[in-house]
């Protein structure tokens, strides 16, 4: 089975104390999904898991899905550090002229 992996995982960081997880593919990000707790699942946990159930179909890219899951991390501060830096491909220019 292809588990529609994504270009580059996401990090999930759960607090101090607890060690980083990375969520590899579309497979893994709808169980992490289906595990979190009923009452706070809101529009953008509905959406995260949209897209992935539609990658999974085969309606839309893992990395479509990946973007959603992403958001979904960053909304609900789950989404570790590092993740929020640039990818390395991208020049340091870049991310210099976007703080100024």
């Amino acid at each position: 089975m292809d588990y529609l992996h994504f270009f580059s995982p996401v990090r999930i960081s759960r607090g101090q104390g607890y060690p980083a997880e990375e969520i590899d593919n579309v497979a893994e990000a709808m169980v992490f999904l289906r595990k979190w707790p009923t009452g706070r699942r809101g529009p953008v946990y509905q959406c995260a898991l949209n897209c992935c159930s539609a990658a999974l179909s085969g309606q839309m890219s893992p990395e479509e899905a990946r973007k959603a899951f992403t958001g979904f991390a960053r909304i609900t501060r789950l989404l570790d550090d590092d993740m929020a830096l640039p990818a390395a491909s991208e020049s340091m220019a870049k991310v210099y002229a976007l703080r100024r």
